[in-house]
């Protein structure tokens, strides 16, 4: 089998059993700080999977930047973020904060994907928006187990579909493949 049907049949099982965790409701049984522990210990398997399987990381690296970049425009979920917020679903402290930076971080992803530009202005432009989406994350995660452990029924919004699958899948990947364009962006660097 080719690595690009591996990577996708893995990515896949993986999204379908996040799927599962949230749909029977998996990660309202853990204690608020055990949905971190779920969260980071996802990110360490990926980027772990990612420096140990050659195969994995040879294809990862060939791919545009652009591509990685990509993938963050899925953090419009800020939107839904402002809506559950507007419902009494999510506190104001994450919600809002965590929204509109992650809605901003998405209009940033578009355009260092989509506006032409010089190849040396694109990295800088990447290297920029890598470090406001990575800031932006990590603040949203720690806000969240700050939040959870304080008062863990503030955050249930994000232990059941549809917002479990940001802690089981999709922030994850966020994280990692904010640290593989870190890690690409450094090597393009000395490279040159």
């Amino acid at each position: 089998m080719s690595t690009p049907l591996l990577i996708r049949i893995g990515v896949w099982t993986w999204l379908i059993a996040a799927i599962l965790v949230g749909n029977y409701r998996l990660l309202q049984r853990l204690p608020m700080p055990a949905v971190q522990a779920v969260l980071f210990g996802l990110t360490a398997i990926v980027l772990l999977l990612y420096y140990r399987l050659t195969a994995l990381r040879t294809w990862i690296d060939q791919l545009d930047l652009r591509a990685l970049v990509f993938l963050h425009v899925t953090r419009f979920v800020g939107i839904y973020f402002l809506i559950l917020y507007n419902r009494g679903e999510l506190p104001y402290e994450f919600a809002v904060p965590g929204g509109w930076g992650d809605i901003i971080v998405a209009v940033l992803a578009l355009g260092v994907v989509f506006v032409p530009m010089g190849d040396a202005l694109r990295r800088r432009a990447i290297t920029i928006w890598n470090m406001i989406g990575f800031i932006d994350i990590m603040l949203v995660v720690i806000t969240a187990a700050r939040i959870g452990l304080a008062a863990p029924w503030r955050m249930q919004a994000l232990t059941v579909l549809p917002l479990s699958l940001l802690p089981t899948f999709l922030v994850p990947l966020i994280i990692a493949t904010h640290v593989i364009i870190y890690l690409r962006l450094r090597r393009e660097l000395s490279a040159a």
